[in-house]
């Protein structure tokens, strides 16, 4: 798939997440990925500021756009949170 982030990813206004948007093709599909997940797969620390939790997913990117790929051939692109479970075993 030829996807992209379309927007700044930023962290929800709980701090629990990363939001971001994903362009693939004509559509945009609204995508978080859990703290939680970023710690255990990504190598954030517990309670990593704003910044640090950003560098964790922008390091990630391209793990975490294969999850967002996988994800869309299933669910035809809904909106799409993704959380440890996504990780685990890869």
């Amino acid at each position: 798939m030829d996807d992209t982030l379309a927007a700044v990813p930023c962290l929800s206004s709980d701090g629990k997440a990363v939001v971001f948007v994903v362009s693939v093709r004509t559509q945009s599909v609204q995508c978080s990925i859990t703290r939680d997940a970023l710690e255990r797969h990504f190598w954030l620390p517990a309670g990593a500021n704003q910044a640090r939790t950003l560098k964790a997913f922008a390091d990630g990117q391209q793990r975490i756009t294969a999850a967002i790929e996988r994800r869309m051939l299933k669910t035809g692109g809904v909106r799409i949170a993704l959380t440890a479970t996504d990780f685990a075993g890869r």
